[in-house]
């Protein structure tokens, strides 16, 4: 059990992962303080929350004197934020490093001024390594990342090594796989499951990049915050958790997947393949299992039916 006399800061509470995270946190009894932008949507979990356990901060994770602020009184800091997306890092990679490197920085050395403990950070399993040299991916395979993305998360997490050096705040890095599930955003060009679950039921065709034979690893969003929780209250010698399902999926395998949650044939367009897009991404997750006491416990099948159930309202 996480301990109840912490309060735990969740720098975007109020996104889709985040959400799920700081549901898991109240549902335990737990001191939570969610940050995230003004007129950002509550979730049911923190509108029945006792005040005395939750606490909502709105502010800008780029703006300084925001984290500054959000930090004050906490223990251990989950940082969820990211400004930008694999697809499009590439196109300014200077505001990628602005804005979430240098953010990201500014909110190690606040959680050091301000006495926290630990700070545990969501990174990308699907980017930092690159290109495979073998598979699945370990936490000890090359990081060779292709797009801005992947290496401003790599930078992040050398600089949490960093900040433990220097000032002794621990940290966890979880290199997460492609989360999904409820809440996901489908007008944000990410997350295939999701877009593609919401094209299908509206009947609209799926644009499917390359042969459909690209392989990732998909994990459940309620998993990925169990991760998270365990995370935070690890004290071994690893640092480093690659999250995710250990199993891959082609995207024709998840279009099938889809067809049969909704008993229906799904209309594609071919499109031609993109450079970004690595061949194929599985995660090897056994450090988090033996280390973390963590298992993915919703398979693929299960998570699409819920998340379409909801895409279904």
């Amino acid at each position: 059990m996480l301990d109840e006399r912490k309060r735990y800061l969740v720098i975007g509470g109020r996104g889709f992962i985040g959400s799920y995270l700081v549901e898991a946190l109240l549902a335990a009894g737990h001191n939570v303080r969610s940050f995230d932008r003004a007129g950002s949507q509550p979730q049911k979990a923190e509108l029945e929350a006792d005040e005395r356990q939750f606490e909502f901060v709105a502010g800008d994770f780029c703006n300084p004197e925001d984290i500054a602020r959000a930090v004050q009184g906490c223990d251990v800091c989950f940082h969820l934020v990211c400004t930008t997306l694999p697809k499009s890092s590439n196109a300014d990679p200077v505001f990628d490093v602005s804005s979430n490197v240098q953010g990201s920085l500014r909110l190690l050395q606040y959680s050091v001024d301000a006495g926290l403990t630990k700070v545990v950070f969501v990174s990308s399993g699907g980017t930092v390594y690159g290109t495979p040299k073998y598979s699945p991916l370990d936490e000890s395979h090359p990081t060779d990342p292709i797009c801005s993305y992947g290496v401003t998360k790599l930078a992040i997490e050398k600089y949490c090594e960093v900040f433990r050096q220097l000032y002794g705040l621990e940290y966890s890095v979880l290199r997460l796989s492609n989360p999904y599930g409820e809440r996901q955003r489908t007008d944000a060009g990410q997350g295939a499951a999701a877009v593609f679950s919401s094209k299908a039921i509206k009947g609209e065709p799926v644009e499917v990049w390359g042969d459909g034979e690209v392989i990732r690893d998909y994990i459940y969003v309620g998993d990925a915050a169990a991760a998270l929780v365990a995370a935070a209250e690890y004290r071994g010698e690893h640092r480093v958790f690659n999250i995710g399902s250990g199993q891959g999926v082609s995207t024709n395998m998840l279009l099938k997947t889809i067809e049969r949650c909704l008993d229906r044939k799904i209309e594609r367009v071919d499109l031609p393949g993109r450079a970004f897009d690595v061949r194929e991404n599985v995660l090897d997750i056994s450090l988090a299992k033996s280390e973390l006491l963590w298992c993915p416990e919703v398979d693929l099948e299960t998570g699409l039916a819920r998340l379409i159930a909801w895409l279904r309202g």
